[in-house]
């Protein structure tokens, strides 16, 4: 098992981790968002990250480097143990590849963008459904991986945790934990009444 590593890269990544306490003291007033609202953009974006995970999965096969994809997901599971560094993956990956990587990670984002902009009227409120839904896909993404091929297989593990605008390296456990403290920040809020204004929901 990999050792626990405090600090992902570049230095500059680590700053995301501040991104559920910023959000947080700035929706202190409270965020008028239903639990309906919440509950439909969680479903797309946990939608959102299996397919996002079976893509990883389509990639890791076409490239050579899922040993075992022939079979079944078991065969997979056994022979994907001691799956190689991400970032050495990485070096190895195609670069034409790479290319379609860097838009596919630009439409997920506006995916998830587009879904905020749809459910929420308000500047701030638009903003938290975006972080509920990244949240909700960044977590079922990694689920969904170890749920078909066992990887993570800690959450010490190396990854990419993204490419833009260069490849941001880390382990599992800080892209979980943000998103973690992100879904307690959002529903915090939102079922806290506003103040200073009628509290209402918008379903």
């Amino acid at each position: 098992m990999a050792a626990f590593q405090l600090f992902a890269s570049p230095w500059w990544v680590n700053l995301v981790g501040l991104a559920p306490l910023v959000a947080f003291m700035a929706w202190r007033h409270g965020l008028r968002l239903s639990l309906r609202q919440l509950a439909y953009c969680a479903v797309f974006a946990i939608a959102f990250g299996f397919v996002e995970a079976s893509v990883v999965v389509y990639l890791r096969a076409a490239t050579g480097l899922l040993p075992g994809y022939e079979g079944t997901l078991a065969d997979v599971q056994r022979q994907t143990a001691d799956l190689a560094r991400q970032a050495e993956l990485l070096r190895s990956f195609p670069r034409s590849l790479m290319t379609v990587e860097l838009f596919r990670e630009t439409a997920t984002m506006l995916m998830l963008a587009s879904v905020a902009l749809a459910a929420a009227n308000r500047q701030r409120e638009r903003w938290a459904v975006f972080f509920w839904c990244f949240a909700w896909w960044d977590i079922t993404y990694y689920a969904g991986l170890w749920a078909t091929i066992r990887w993570p297989d800690s959450l010490l593990a190396p990854d990419v945790l993204f490419l833009i605008p260069e490849p941001w390296l880390g382990q599992v456990w800080f892209p979980i934990s943000v998103s973690a403290l992100m879904l307690v920040a959002v529903a915090v809020r939102a079922l806290q009444p506003e103040t200073g204004t009628v509290r209402y929901a918008t379903d």
